[in-house]
C-alpha cells in the first residue's frame, strides 16, 4: 500500500528500557514481538488495521526476529493459521474487526477451541462497537462463551495493554484455549506511553526451523468421537487453569478499596456498594464518577470498582471476595445481552452470597455508554442504594450539569430545528461514484431493478443521491444474497461487489454457485485495485510498482491500472464465464449502455460488468508527490479543474442529483433577475471529469467548462495564453 509507516516502524525496533509513544494499536503490535510471537496473520479492517499493515512494511525486522507475517484472504483463513499452535511450542497472533470478522472465522475457531492449543494462540478483535462503529451491534463475548476462549479487555493504559498481550499468551499456554483480545475505537486509537523492553526473537521461527513434524495424535483433531472429550476438557481442565491464572497473576484489577473503606472518601465511605466493569470502558466510568464527586483528579475511585481485564472466564472466588461485604454492586457492561451480569448473579447465588446485583435496570439495555449515560445510570444506582448519598451536593451538581445538557438540546432544537442530513460519500474523484451515476440513469430507460449492495465504499451508494442497494448480507456476498430474489423478479436484478470483496468471499460463495447454477444474473465489480475500505491494502489485481510509476508519470487520471492486472478476468474466463464487458468507470454513457445491454441481453446466465478505475485515494498518494517533485524542479506540471459557467446554468440542478460530488454544489445566483441557486465546483476538485461526462450522458445543460492549469509552462503555451487573453480581452464588453 502507499500509506508508509516509517516512524512506526521504528517505535517496534526500541529496546529495554526506552520510551514508546504512540497509538494503542501499536502499543500492541510492539508487545507481540516482546512477547516472542511467532507468527502473525490477519485481515484488515478498522479500527486494528495498523497491526498488519505495520508488520508487513517491517519485513526486514521480522526476518531478523524470525517472525512469519502472513496478510489473509478473509478472517476464515487467518483463524485457520492459529492451527500450527495445535502440535508446536509457537506463540502465533491472528487480528481482524469486529464480530462481522469472527462471524466469517467462526467454523475455524470452534475446530481450534475444540482439541486446544499447545503454543499460545491470540486473537486481536477490533470490538466496532457503539456509536463509531460501521458495523452491525454485536460483541464478540457470545464466540468466547460459546468456543470456550478465553476474552480479554483489557484497560486501555498502554503499559497495560502491553503487559496483557504477553499474559494472554501465557495463560492460553496454561490452559490450552485460544484467547481473544478485544479492542474498542478509543483503546486502538488512545494515545500514551510506556517503557518498552527487547523484542524476543521466539524459540521457533523461520530462522529456527522445526527439525520433524509432530507425531500423529487423533487427540489433536476436532473429529467425533474424541470432540466428545474436549467438550469435558474444556470444563474439568482448561476453564479452572485458567481462572487460577487470572488470580495467580492478577489479570484483573481493584481500585478505591482502601479509599471507600477510610476516612476522607469523598462520600463513598462506609457506602458498602461496589462497581464491576468491563476494562475497556473503564476510563468512561471514572469520568463519570468524577462528574458525580466520587473520584478525584488523578482518577482514584472513592466507590471500589473490579476492573475485569478478562471478561470471560470469570472467577466466582475473586467475585465473591469483591462481594461479599457489600450490600449491592452494580454491573457495568456495554451492549446486549448482558452475559457479565447474568455470571456475576450466578456465581454469587451459588456461593450463596446474597448481594444485590443490578445493571440493566439502571443502565441502558444497549447502545454505547459514554460519559453522559453513565452518570444518568449512576444516578439512578444511588438513588435505590445510597439515598443519603443521593442527597449530597455532589450528586445535586451532577443532576444540574445533566439538566443543563438537556436544555441545551432543548434550546438547540428550537432555535435550529432539525439538523439538516449529512449522508456519508463517496470521496472526491472516486471511480465508483460513475458508476452509480450511470446505473441511475440505465435505469430510467429499463425501468428498477433489485440491487443487492456489498459491504465496501461502495456501499456509499445506499445514501442520497442514488439510493441504490436493498440489501447488505455479508462482505463479499451480494451475489449469492440475490440468489433468492432475481428467480422471482421479472425484471433482472443486479449485485455490486468490489475487487477486495470478490477475494474475499465473492469467488465462491457468489460467482461458482452462480455459474453451478446457471443463473441469469448481473455482476458489476468495483475493481480500484485495492481493497480500498479497510485502508487501500494491496490485493491480487493491484497494479505493481512498475505500473504505478509510469502512471504518475504519465499524469493521466484516466491512466487505467487495472487493465495492466488481468487477474480477475482470467479467473473469471477460467470458470467459464461466457458474458463479460470491462468498461473504464468515469465513461459514464459506455457504462450507461453497457448496464442496459446486461439488463435486456437476450443471453440467460451470468453477466459480468468489471468497472475498471483506480481508487482515487491511491492515484492522489502517487500524483502530488510526483507533481511536487516536479515544481521543485522548476519542470511543467499540469493538474486539471472543472467549473461552471453560471451564465449558463439554468438552476434546476439535475447534476448535482445525478452526482453527489462534495465539490459540486450550490452558490446564489449572481443575476439578481433570476432567483434559483447556481451550481458550482469549489475547491478540492480533483478533475476527474464526472460533472462533465454526466452533463453528456444524461444530456444536461452544457454550463460545466475543463480548464487546465498549468505551472511553469513552456515559452510557446505562454504566447498562446498571451495572444487568447488579447482576442478575449478584445471581444469582452467595454
Amino acid at each position: 500500500m502507499e500509506v508508509q509507516f516509517t516512524e512506526q516502524i521504528e517505535q517496534l525496533k526500541l529496546g529495554a528500557g526506552a520510551t514508546f509513544h504512540g497509538e494503542g494499536i501499536l502499543a500492541i503490535t510492539k508487545g507481540l514481538l516482546q512477547a516472542g510471537v511467532a507468527y502473525v496473520g490477519g485481515y484488515q479492517g478498522a479500527p486494528v488495521s495498523h497491526l498488519l499493515d505495520v508488520l508487513v512494511q517491517a519485513r526486514p525486522l521480522m526476518d531478523e526476529l524470525g517472525v512469519h507475517v502472513e496478510a489473509c484472504s478473509n478472517e476464515a483463513s487467518a483463524a485457520a493459521m492459529l492451527g500450527a499452535s495445535l502440535h508446536y511450542p509457537l506463540r502465533g497472533c491472528v487480528t481482524w474487526k469486529s464480530i462481522v470478522g469472527t462471524n466469517v472465522a467462526a467454523d475455524a475457531l470452534s475446530n481450534l477451541s475444540s482439541p486446544g492449543v499447545l503454543g499460545g494462540a491470540l486473537i486481536v478483535v477490533g470490538e466496532d462497537y457503539g456509536e463509531g462503529a460501521s458495523v452491525i451491534q454485536e460483541r464478540t463475548h457470545a464466540y468466547a462463551l460459546k468456543s470456550t476462549l478465553a476474552l480479554f479487555d483489557p484497560r486501555p493504559d498502554l503499559g497495560n495493554m502491553v503487559r496483557l498481550v504477553g499474559e494472554a499468551f501465557a495463560l492460553s499456554e496454561a490452559s490450552n484455549m485460544p484467547a481473544l483480545m478485544e479492542l474498542r475505537i478509543r483503546a486502538c486509537h488512545v494515545r500514551g506511553s510506556f517503557t518498552a523492553a527487547d523484542n524476543v526473537a521466539p524459540r521457533l521461527s523461520t530462522r529456527q526451523l522445526i527439525a520433524e513434524p509432530a507425531g500423529f495424535d487423533y487427540m489433536r483433531l476436532a473429529h467425533p468421537p474424541v470432540t466428545f472429550r474436549h467438550e469435558k476438557l474444556k470444563v474439568e481442565q482448561r476453564l479452572p487453569a485458567a481462572q487460577r491464572f487470572i488470580v495467580e497473576h492478577g489479570l484483573n484489577e481493584v481500585f478505591g478499596e482502601a479509599a471507600a473503606a477510610g476516612p476522607g472518601a469523598g462520600g463513598g465511605s462506609g457506602l458498602g456498594l461496589g462497581l464491576i466493569v468491563q476494562g475497556g470502558i473503564y476510563p468512561a466510568l471514572v469520568r463519570a464518577l468524577q462528574q458525580l464527586g466520587l473520584a478525584d483528579e488523578a482518577g482514584a475511585p472513592a466507590v471500589p470498582v473490579l476492573c475485569l481485564n478478562v471478561t470471560y472466564p470469570l472467577v466466582p472466588g475473586q467475585l465473591s471476595e469483591f462481594c461479599a461485604a457489600k450490600r449491592a454492586v452494580l454491573v457495568v457492561e456495554e451492549g446486549s445481552p448482558e452475559y457479565i451480569e447474568k455470571d456475576v448473579v450466578q456465581a454469587l447465588r451459588r456461593l450463596d452470597v446474597q448481594t444485590a446485583v443490578h445493571g440493566k435496570d439502571v443502565l441502558p439495555a444497549a447502545g454505547e455508554y459514554t460519559v453522559e449515560v453513565l452518570v444518568r445510570g449512576l444516578l439512578a444506582w444511588f438513588e435505590r442504594q445510597a439515598p443519603g448519598l443521593d442527597a449530597s451536593d455532589s450528586l445535586r451538581a451532577a443532576r444540574a450539569w445533566l439538566a443543563g445538557i438537556d436544555a441545551v438540546r432543548a434550546d438547540l432544537a428550537q432555535v435550529l430545528g432539525p439538523l439538516p442530513a449529512r449522508p456519508p460519500t463517496f470521496c472526491i474523484g472516486c471511480p465508483e461514484r460513475p458508476v452509480f451515476s450511470a446505473l441511475k440513469l440505465a435505469q430510467q430507460q429499463v425501468g428498477p431493478v433489485h440491487v443487492a449492495a456489498d459491504i465496501g465504499c461502495h456501499a456509499f451508494a445506499t445514501f442520497e443521491p442514488f439510493s441504490s442497494g436493498h440489501s447488505i448480507l455479508g462482505y463479499g456476498m451480494s451475489l449469492a444474497s440475490r440468489a433468492g430474489v432475481s428467480p422471482m423478479m421479472q425484471r433482472r436484478s443486479i449485485a455490486v461487489m468490489g475487487d477486495g470483496g470478490f477475494w474475499h468471499n465473492g469467488l465462491l460463495t457468489g460467482v461458482q454457485a452462480a455459474l453451478f447454477n446457471g443463473d441469469d444474473a448481473v455482476l458489476l465489480i468495483m475493481k480500484n485495485g485495492y481493497t480500498s475500505a479497510t485502508g487501500t491494502q494491496d490485493i491480487l489485481n493491484t497494479p505493481d510498482d512498475e505500473v504505478k510509476a509510469a502512471a504518475a508519470a504519465s499524469g493521466s487520471l484516466h491512466q487505467s491500472l487495472a487493465h495492466k492486472n488481468r487477474t480477475i478476468e482470467d479467473t473469471l474466463e477460467g470458470m467459464g464465464l461466457q458474458w463479460m464487458r470491462v468498461v473504464h468507470t468515469y465513461e459514464v454513457d459506455h457504462m450507461r449502455r453497457t448496464l442496459q445491454e446486461a439488463l435486456t441481453t437476450p443471453f440467460s446466465g451470468l453477466k459480468v460488468i468489471v468497472a475498471e478505475g483506480e481508487c482515487q485515494l491511491e492515484r492522489q498518494r502517487r500524483i502530488k508527490p510526483w507533481r511536487a517533485g516536479l515544481l521543485k524542479r522548476g519542470e511543467r506540471a499540469l493538474r486539471v479543474k472543472y467549473g461552471v459557467d453560471e451564465d449558463v446554468c439554468t438552476g434546476d440542478h439535475a447534476c448535482i442529483r445525478l452526482n453527489g460530488c462534495p465539490t459540486l454544489t450550490l452558490k446564489d445566483n449572481p443575476d439578481p433577475l433570476r432567483v434559483d441557486p447556481v451550481a458550482t465546483v469549489i475547491e478540492g476538485c480533483v478533475g476527474c471529469g464526472l460533472c462533465g461526462e454526466n452533463a453528456h450522458a444524461a444530456t444536461l445543460c452544457p454550463s460545466f467548462y475543463r480548464a487546465e492549469i498549468i505551472q511553469n509552462p513552456r515559452w510557446h503555451e505562454r504566447a498562446a495564453a498571451w495572444l487568447r487573453e488579447r482576442i478575449t480581452g478584445a471581444l469582452r464588453p467595454a
